[in-house]
């Protein structure tokens, strides 16, 4: 279990990476631009990040885009898994053993746990999901989650 000391370290580290991609985003307003930025600071940051990336909206299927670690799903089932969930909720979806998600896609045997947060443009549609894998079970909590929806609302800022 995670403790209180644990937790608020996690949450500065994310202040701090927040202020980074913050400044980096500042260069360029392409979204397929700042979502390669957000999965390469994310990957190369957080140490249970086994698998960093977006998946978009495309004609009603959500398509690998940007992502940092081994080769992805390209085309994920519709309706099927964490990321569609994420979707189709319109929320923030933490699985803390994927093996255990019904309908889970697994791209990667080694993945354990997931955190899939949608990714909004500008009217507030949901335009696609950054779909974050560890190897770890049980890696990502309500800070996880608080912080990479804020990182994620850059994106489109």
């Amino acid at each position: 279990m995670t403790t209180d000391k644990e937790k608020g370290r996690k949450a500065r580290r994310y202040g701090r990476l927040y202020d980074q991609i913050e400044t980096l985003l500042k260069k360029c307003e392409l979204p397929r631009a700042r979502m390669a930025s957000v999965a390469s600071v994310l990957h190369h940051k957080m140490d249970k990040f086994f698998w960093t990336g977006f998946y978009l909206l495309e004609d009603g299927e959500l398509i690998v885009g940007n992502y940092q670690g081994p080769v992805a799903c390209m085309v994920l089932a519709k309706d099927t898994g964490v990321c569609w969930a994420a979707v189709n909720a319109a929320e923030t979806v933490v699985v803390e053993d994927v093996h255990k998600f019904p309908g889970h896609i697994a791209c990667d045997s080694r993945s354990n746990s997931e955190i899939v947060v949608p990714l909004r443009d500008k009217s507030n549609n949901v335009v696609g999901v950054l779909d974050i894998d560890s190897q770890e079970f049980s890696s990502f909590d309500e800070i996880d989650a608080e912080w990479l929806e804020k990182i994620v609302g850059l994106i489109y800022k």
